[in-house]
């Protein structure tokens, strides 16, 4: 890992410490996921779960879409989320044909309860790490939060409000 004053020339330098960073809060995010009292989800029912609570109403194109999985997938993903308890599946108000999906009571604290373990298992992490670093972190997070959303997002909609909201939401 870079030393301090570090700073990185390219964004390939740079997208390899964002690798590396992703795949150590992988393995402390596990840890914490182990040791939910409410039991486990596989990582792709956690993406899923979050796109959904981001997106409520969504519906199974726009959350194959957003997972970046094809329509047979993502419905065999629901099912059983659905059948965990997690997600609840309604008939849209303007479709016939659509099917919206939302999280469930279970869903929602499960989504709860992972949040508070990821937490302290970063807070053990940032406690350790020198007061000027963890200001340099949290603006490049930022930074690189406002460019995955914009990239991310069905409609550029990146303004700082909602930025702030799922950074909190996030957490």
């Amino acid at each position: 890992m870079p030393h301090r004053g570090f700073r990185p020339s390219s964004s390939e330098q740079a997208s390899a410490y964002a690798v590396a960073a992703s795949e150590l809060l992988e393995v402390l995010w596990g840890r914490g996921q182990e040791s939910a009292a409410s039991g486990t989800v596989s990582p792709s029912q956690l993406r899923a779960l979050l796109v959904i609570e981001k997106q409520e109403g969504t519906n199974l194109r726009a959350l194959g879409e957003a997972l970046g999985s094809r329509a047979p997938s993502v419905s065999r993903l629901c099912d059983r989320m659905e059948a965990m308890g997690l997600v609840l599946r309604a008939p849209s108000p303007t479709s016939r044909r659509e099917v919206e999906l939302r999280l469930s009571l279970r869903g929602r604290a499960l989504l709860e309860e992972y949040r508070a373990l990821r937490a302290a298992e970063l807070n053990a992490v940032l406690e350790r790490m020198a007061p000027a670093d963890l200001a340099a972190l949290t603006d490049g997070l930022a930074a690189f939060h406002a460019a995955a959303s914009e990239r991310l997002s069905p409609h550029g909609d990146t303004d700082a409000s909602r930025l702030r909201d799922d950074v909190a939401d996030s957490a």
